[in-house]
């Protein structure tokens, strides 16, 4: 039988024009821009891969739940609805809300860390990582080594390295570790999901060493589709069910509701414990805003809580993950070097095996993200040497990876826009003048992908 074509589950009743440039024009915008996309204005941008963080497009329910969204500044009917759906989704008792992931990870971290303190984490992602060493903790990955292998086909390879989190434990001592950290999907890992067992292996190790458990899920709903689909004691189990069984094996959970909340701004720290609650809720109150509302407003609130529900729902979960699919298993049999299997919310392209001839400190990533956007006004971002590379006493040490991400918004783009997405890739693949790498002229003290500039070692093929 013929595959069926891929359609999208929702019509369109409203569409954002967007705007065709030239390529000269793009070469020249990039060059201001200190060759940084994040730099670049989004009028200028034909299609944005950058993040599929806020940059979602709300359903018809959640516009409506804005418009009866209640601004009280305490104990608004927006923030009980939020808190009830969040309540039945983690099964955890104090809630707080908060204006994107990233407060929750200050709150959290800045509480449980502190000079002399490690984290354990499947994979920090970059902000996870900058709130934790900003404490003056460590953090620090425990992947398995089967899962650095980009072409290796394993169901969970995000998973944690359930026997290096052990013996770190022992060697560190488990009166310094602040926290386990499980992040699912595995973000800074190509979108990798973390299996069930996984999750409960490590709630053990938590119990036996009484230690605290973090899940960042900010893409539970994408997690919970590969573990019905992989995990053969959850075939039967619904979406949500999963996920309610995921979170009640943590003691905290953060999350960025711009990814699964389905919603342009909004963040969720829940705890356990009364005590961790109270110490929680008075930096909130410090920072963020009242209890009630942590820096959102009441119509944000209103339409976190109708998306926690619709991300569930199957049509919508079958369509995101074979969609991001349907990049990935192209890109790989034209011959472009992919993270195996595709993950949930990007697709991860191998830039160092792409581009061999750009060495990691000249960041070939760097050199994809520029030709995407020169060629085809594509915006993405390297997840490779540019974030995650360092200097350690004057000698660079790259990234495990030279990974770009193609990282795909919630209903917002089209196969037409995925096939142009090919076209370019195509073309990029079968040019004549490879691209050079670049050098950095400058870089602030953290999260230096953000505004760091570049300058290119030879512009040859912009000329």
């Amino acid at each position: 039988m013929n595959q069926r074509t891929l359609v999208e589950p929702f019509r369109i009743k409203m569409v954002e024009p967007v705007r065709v440039t030239t390529e000269s024009y793009r070469a020249e915008i990039l060059r201001n821009s200190g060759y940084n996309p994040f730099l670049l204005n989004s009028d200028d941008v034909f299609i944005d891969l950058l993040t599929d963080s806020g940059t979602g497009a709300m359903s018809q329910a959640q516009w409506a739940g804005m418009i009866m969204g209640d601004e009280s500044y305490a104990g608004a009917r927006s923030w009980l609805d939020l808190e009830k759906e969040v309540k039945d989704l983690s099964g955890m008792e104090y809630v707080l809300p908060t204006h994107q992931g990233r407060a929750s990870e200050r709150i959290l971290f800045g509480i449980l860390g502190g000079k002399g303190k490690y984290f354990l984490s499947n994979t920090h992602f970059d902000t996870t990582r900058a709130n934790i060493e900003n404490t003056g903790a460590i953090a620090i990955d425990l992947m398995p080594q089967a899962s650095m292998e980009p072409d290796t086909y394993l169901p969970f390879k995000g998973d944690i390295d359930l026997i290096a989190l052990a013996s770190t434990i022992h060697s560190l001592g488990k009166e310094n570790i602040a926290g386990i950290i499980i992040t699912v999907t595995n973000n800074s890992f190509g979108g990798q999901p973390v299996s069930m067992g996984c999750v409960e292996a490590v709630r053990n190790i938590c119990d036996r060493e009484n230690l605290l458990l973090i899940l960042d899920g900010c893409r539970i709903a994408e997690n919970s589709y590969f573990i019905r689909q992989r995990e053969s004691a959850y075939e039967k189990w619904s979406y949500r069910e999963i996920a309610q069984k995921m979170l009640r094996l943590a003691d905290a959970f953060i999350m960025s509701a711009k990814k699964d909340g389905l919603v342009n701004i909004g963040g969720l720290l829940c705890v356990k414990d009364y005590t961790l609650s109270l110490k929680c809720t008075n930096q909130l109150i410090l920072t963020e805003g009242f209890t009630t509302y942590g820096g959102l407003a009441g119509r944000d609130m209103q339409a976190m809580a109708i998306g926690l529900r619709e991300v569930f729902e199957h049509d919508y979960l079958e369509y995101r993950i074979k969609s991001t699919a349907y990049l990935g298993e192209r890109l790989k049999n034209m011959g472009i070097p992919v993270l195996w299997p595709i993950g949930g919310h990007a697709v991860y392209i191998d830039a160092g095996q792409l581009f061999p001839h750009i060495l990691p400190e000249e960041f070939p990533g760097q050199a994809l993200v520029c030709e995407l956007f020169v060629k085809g006004g594509i915006r993405s971002v390297d997840v490779g040497s540019v974030m995650f590379g360092k200097f350690d006493n004057g000698t660079f040490v790259p990234a495990r990876q030279e990974l770009v991400w193609l990282a795909i918004p919630r209903r917002v783009y089209t196969q037409s826009h995925i096939d142009y997405v090919l076209d370019i890739f195509k073309e990029i693949k079968e040019m004549d003048v490879l691209p050079s790498g670049f050098k950095i002229i400058y870089e602030p003290p953290f999260l230096r992908h953000f505004t760091v500039r570049f300058e290119r070692i030879n512009s040859q093929s912009f000329n």
